[in-house]
């Protein structure tokens, strides 16, 4: 019985602890700050733009590249049907 009340003591401690690494407070483990100010968006903008002109100048961007293409069986009729 013993045995029993501490597997049940130690579960309910575990999901405690993980169920507070959730947690939206400032100062505590795992809090994220969702409130950005204008000058972190204008800076996340600035860098996705640099991003896509960079991959847009890629030559292999144009393509649709598929890696596992060369894995892939062909396609049954049935299957170029439905399309």
């Amino acid at each position: 019985m013993l045995r029993i009340t501490i597997y049940a003591t130690l579960i309910v401690i575990l999901a405690m602890a993980a169920a507070s690494a959730q947690t939206d407070k400032p100062g505590l483990p795992g809090y994220s700050n969702a409130a950005r100010t204008d000058q972190e968006k204008k800076n996340d903008r600035e860098l996705d733009r640099a991003y896509e002109s960079t991959v847009k100048g890629r030559p292999d961007a144009k393509q649709n590249s598929d890696p596992w293409a060369d894995v892939r069986s062909a396609p049954s009729a049935a299957a170029k049907k439905k399309q």
